[in-house]
């Protein structure tokens, strides 16, 4: 049996596709008659787009990532899955027009004329191949481009059977594609090493396939059935290295090779051990499976070395959602200790400690995703981040002081925040410009599918909608679009609009100073030297002598209470709380400490080299923000 594993954009072409590789690897050893290949198609639109149009790799991270929450990469697809190069235009530019403008709604319009042609080019190259299943993974703004292509194939060869799965078909998601779009045979929920290669074995031996845990398929009258799910999650040992065969020789022959450096996807664990205890409330990641499970340290370490060995590559992105803690102990310090200087990402909690930071910097996991999100305890409180603001500023603080680089996003929208959560903040940006800003404007949040606020209309989201860009991209019922969305619309909740722009000013603020902002720190034991350069401060440098305040400043490398902080240092010193209260007023005033919730955090990294962790940060903004920013025009 000959399976064809297809890429279709908008993938990231820097990045081989995970599940594919996985799918690979289990359909080459888990199906005694089979073998599969990988169709990179992202990359393949990339040459084909670049022959006939200007198109730049800001414009693909646009479509692929950046423009998530405006729907304009599945949108550009829409015409191609309908048959109709002009499918809803005038919808789109109307409902649009304020969000995506002048050339980039050109472009985007462009794009969508010509994708039918680029899908009709891609269904010829798969029927050329003649596999037995094509099969298509979704997720992100894959979508359209993955059914139109299913549906093309189908037309010109009917017998080829067609499959998909991803993020996309999880749960409810992948019972509605399969109910709504007849081209495609099978859909794949859940995990799909175990259920793609159950799925070829029982059509390759003509047996039934009500067994194929999570399978949608058709009986003999053309009615969708739906298999129940698995109830438990693979274990770790289950979890499958990927096969990148191909993909990296597809990539060197491509134009994108001018664009991007290759990296590696890397696995180490999936779920998320604090979801499982503390579901974030916003948050939609994980879908049908919370529970945490990580690989053995010497599986992961040894994947991780075989990766690198085999691709000569030393660029790593780490999908986890969030670090294995045990990892800090067992397989970084192995990483270590190889000799290979490799650069990683990862996503990792914000109240980590710096020595826990220090090794990650040493390990290679210089750019961390640690879910900020907020600078304010109660905003956090109602997302259950279980960090406060003064944990997730000193998270800033100590990767700046161990050169990391810091992804964040703000967010706001949740019910029951008010002015006065961000106010205070606002008038202390300022004072951090120093420290890695948001990678852009604040978000209000999205309703995700599988997150708490989707499922529990009691936390403040009773009224539920297709995010807009379905209803601009599919002509299926809003009952049908509801179980096939991930995102949703819903009256605003939290800070208005007012709030929001002030936020914003002072985000912008902290963006562009960042580059030239220092504030720095010398612990010479008899004194404290400060040295700063921000804008919103007239000093340059502050010598902190009293042994009071040498002792105050030492104890609020972590925050502390005024209470909490007299009773630390009452035991050597006179003092009272309202002469604390005094001292840190003056130091918050003079931009030295950061105060929320009634907790003050020292704001200064020790002086080490500052200048030169900058520069590397600033090497690598631009890519991370193209993944994780979302624009609005």
């Amino acid at each position: 049996m000959r399976v064809l594993l297809v890429n279709m954009p908008w993938a990231p072409i820097d990045l081989p596709s995970l599940a594919l590789g996985i799918l690979k690897r289990s359909v080459d050893e888990r199906v005694p008659n089979g073998t599969a290949d990988v169709l990179h198609a992202n990359i393949e639109y990339v040459d084909w787009i670049t022959s006939n149009t200007e198109f730049t790799l800001e414009d693909y991270s646009y479509y692929s990532l950046g423009s998530y929450f405006l729907g304009c990469g599945d949108w550009v697809f829409s015409s191609a899955l309908y048959d109709d190069p002009g499918w809803r235009v005038q919808e789109f530019t109307d409902a649009m027009r304020t969000r995506v403008r002048g050339p980039r709604m050109e472009m985007t319009k462009a794009l969508h004329t010509t994708a039918p042609d680029f899908v009709r080019h891609i269904a010829e190259r798969i029927v050329e191949i003649a596999p037995d299943v094509v099969g298509f993974t979704s997720t992100f703004q894959q979508n359209t481009a993955a059914l139109a292509a299913a549906k093309y194939v189908k037309r010109l060869a009917p017998h080829i059977a067609t499959a998909m799965g991803g993020a996309n078909c999880d749960g409810k998601q992948g019972e509605a594609v399969h109910r709504n779009f007849p081209f495609v045979d099978y859909v794949l929920r859940g995990e799909g090493e175990v259920s793609f290669p159950a799925l070829l074995n029982a059509l390759d031996a003509g047996e039934p396939l009500s067994q194929v845990p999570g399978l949608c398929w058709r009986d003999a009258d053309g009615a969708s059935v739906v298999n129940s799910m698995n109830t438990r999650p693979l274990p770790p040992a289950a979890i499958l290295p990927p096969d990148y065969s191909g993909y990296f020789e597809r990539l060197a022959a491509s134009h994108a090779r001018h664009w991007v450096e290759p990296k590696l996807v890397v696995e180490g664990a999936r779920g998320c051990w604090w979801g499982e205890k503390h579901h974030c409330t916003f948050c939609g990641l994980n879908g049908s499976f919370m529970e945490f499970r990580s690989k053995s340290p010497d599986v992961f370490y040894d994947e991780i070395m075989e990766l690198a060995r085999e691709h000569r590559i030393l660029d790593m992105y780490v999908v986890d959602n969030i670090l294995d803690m045990g990892y800090v102990n067992t397989v970084l310090p192995r990483i270590i200790d190889s000799g290979y200087d490799l650069r990683m990402h990862i996503e990792i909690k914000s109240n980590m400690r710096q020595g826990q930071l220090q090794t990650l910097a040493d390990a290679g996991l210089i750019f961390v995703q640690p879910g900020i999100e907020s600078l304010n305890s109660r905003v956090l409180t109602l997302m259950d981040k279980g960090v406060t603001g003064g944990q997730n500023v000193r998270m800033l603080r100590d990767a700046a002081t161990v050169g990391l680089s810091v992804a964040w996003n703000y967010l706001h929208g949740f019910p029951g925040e008010d002015r006065e959560d961000y106010d205070d903040v606002v008038d202390q940006l300022a004072a951090l410009e120093h420290l890695n800003p948001p990678v852009g404007p604040s978000s209000r949040i999205a309703i995700e599918r599988f997150s708490p606020y989707f499922n529990k209309p009691e936390l403040g989201f009773s009224e539920l909608r297709p995010a807009e860009p379905y209803r601009l991209t599919y002509d299926l019922p809003e009952d049908e679009m509801l179980d096939l969305a991930y995102v949703f619309d819903v009256p605003p909740r939290g800070i208005g609009e007012d709030v929001v722009a002030r936020l914003d000013e002072a985000i912008g603020h902290w963006r562009r100073n960042y580059a030239g902002s220092r504030l720095t720190h010398c612990d010479l034991e008899d004194r404290i030297v400060l040295v700063s350069r921000r804008r919103a401060f007239d000093w340059t440098h502050l010598e902190l002598t009293d042994p009071l305040e040498l002792a105050l400043f030492r104890l609020l490398d972590q925050p502390h209470t005024v209470k909490a902080a007299v009773r630390k240092l009452g035991k050597d010193h006179t003092l009272d709380e309202d002469g604390l209260r005094g001292l840190l007023a003056r130091w918050r005033a003079l931009g030295v400490v950061f105060e929320d919730g009634g907790q003050f955090v020292q704001i200064a990294p020790p002086a080490r080299n500052e200048e030169f962790l900058r520069i590397d940060f600033m090497r690598h903004t631009a890519a991370r923000e193209a993944a994780l920013a979302v624009p609005t025009a």
